[in-house]
């Protein structure tokens, strides 16, 4: 999942980029209206998290379908946390308030409530053959058997059990799985992947397509949710 951060505020701007990071998010950072707006332009995000107090204008602009269609979701941060103000913001198009100052561990839980809209109805857990990918708790198995994933190699994998036995362009995965301090041009998906093949161990379930990308073929094949 990729995550567009839109505060003025530079600490708390870095401070939500890192915690979201953490946890396995790609995650861009913009400052004012115009940078967001470039990068919404340029590139394709699940959720938005923003101040609609902006150095430009009102934050509000990107949300909601204004100004240029569909937008993702987008979780407002305000620090007006009066009845009124929070009505407001959802009349101005959020779909989630969460007032200032805030836990990271709450805005981590609410960005993954409004990325599980995006798209398709999902089950909370997979089941790929052998495998069961657990997305709420990010937990991944395999025969039983807890497998030690890092965020990274979680975020690969969730995005080819999504599309199991599709493949999955090289260009798609660092679109949805990294973001802008990536360097597209480096082995980075290549070391992720050899990583993930380890920790899932045999029989090898992710299979190379040369010049393409990969793809996930679960042992047993895809048993549904």
């Amino acid at each position: 999942m990729r995550i567009l951060v839109i505060d003025d505020n530079q600490d708390l701007n870095f401070r939500v980029t890192r915690g979201l990071r953490s946890i396995g998010f790609a995650v861009d950072g913009a400052f004012d209206l115009a940078e967001a707006d470039f990068k919404l332009a340029v590139n394709t995000y699940d959720c938005l998290v923003l101040d609609r107090d902006l150095p430009d204008g009102d934050g509000a602009a990107l949300i909601g379908g204004q100004g240029g269609g569909a937008r993702p979701p987008a979780l407002v941060l305000t620090a007006r946390n009066a009845v009124a103000d929070r009505v407001e913001g959802f009349a101005a198009g959020a779909d989630d308030c969460l007032g200032k100052p805030f836990a990271m561990a709450e805005l981590v839980a609410r960005v993954r409530a409004l990325c599980r809209r995006v798209g398709e109805i999902r089950p909370s857990v997979l089941h790929l053959g052998d495998l069961a990918l657990d997305l709420s708790r990010r937990r991944v198995t395999r025969r039983g058997a807890l497998l030690a994933l890092s965020a990274k190699e979680f975020a690969v994998l969730e995005l080819l059990a999504l599309r199991a036995e599709h493949v999955v362009t090289r260009s798609e995965l660092i679109e949805r799985c990294w973001d802008e301090q990536a360097e597209p041009e480096s082995n980075v998906v290549d070391a992720v992947m050899a990583r993930l093949r380890r920790r899932l161990g045999p029989p090898p379930v992710i299979e190379s397509v040369r010049g393409v990308g990969f793809r996930l073929t679960p042992v047993g094949g895809v048993t549904g949710g």
